[in-house]
């Protein structure tokens, strides 16, 4: 529809998903919020689909909260307070994401590249945590970003609000990379994701996430049912038989 903000499209087992919002830099106006969860929505329960990517159209990947619709708000009535679902299913999407940025991001709309598996933006994307500059605290988005970011640099970052590049934001664990061929490096990491089989990724995107036990010994009888699980499992036995027949698995997309 030409009046949507968020486009989903499904080739060869990757869900696009695209903020389409160039005339407020792909803010979080309540239209696209709600556009974003029900794509994501539709990704995570597409057998079809292996793996999911987030882009945007224009020059800016998402400017964060849409602060005119915040403006003379209530806390009650603040968009705010809708963003943690969308976080909460990039985080724990059972496929996948991958974050596709051609340009800057600000406050929540880093959050949501940290809620994403992997991050890829061009060199000349900008960052910054710019919620202190107008009085607010960065309180939603810290819950994905802070496992993400080395701790002395998010002290920096979110006390300072300074901008910083695509090449410090690889440093701190914000970006897996950053390129000038971003859709070439965006394909090999979708690529290398649709390889493994789908109930494998979503039970160790799963495990990532997990609270660690306090010393190996107190998870190792926990993990070794999980993995002889998956070992004798219906996925795991076809992933060994293909390998000991040298072909794919037959959950790898075809060519």
């Amino acid at each position: 529809m030409a009046d949507e903000l968020v486009h989903y499209d499904v080739v060869g087992g990757t869900a696009t998903i695209t903020l389409d919002s160039p005339h407020n830099r792909n803010a979080l106006s309540a239209q696209l919020r709600r556009e974003l969860s029900e794509a994501l929505a539709n990704a995570a329960s597409d057998d079809a689909v292996r793996v999911i990517v987030l882009t945007h159209t224009g020059p800016v990947f998402c400017a964060g909260m849409d602060l005119k619709e915040a403006r003379g708000a209530g806390a009650g009535d603040q968009g705010v307070n809708e963003f943690p679902k969308i976080l909460e299913q990039l985080w724990t999407s059972p496929k996948p994401v991958v974050a596709r940025l051609a340009g800057p991001a600000r406050a929540g709309g880093i959050g949501m590249v940290a809620a994403c598996d992997i991050a890829v933006a061009v060199p000349e994307a900008t960052f910054a945590f710019s919620e202190v500059r107008i009085g607010v605290v960065p309180a939603v988005i810290s819950l994905t970003v802070l496992p993400r970011l080395n701790p002395r640099a998010a002290h920096e970052l979110f006390l300072t609000g300074d901008t910083f590049d695509a090449r410090r934001a690889v440093e701190i664990g914000l970006l897996n990379s950053a390129t000038s061929d971003l859709d070439a490096e965006v394909a090999r990491f979708v690529k290398a994701l649709a390889a493994g089989g789908p109930k494998a990724l979503a039970e160790t995107k799963a495990l990532l996430s997990r609270p660690r036990p306090a010393t190996p010994s107190d998870g190792f009888e926990e993990m070794l049912g999980l993995s002889a699980k998956f070992f004798a499992s219906e996925e795991g036995q076809e992933g060994i038989l293909a390998f000991a027949q040298k072909r794919k698995p037959n959950w790898v997309p075809q060519d």
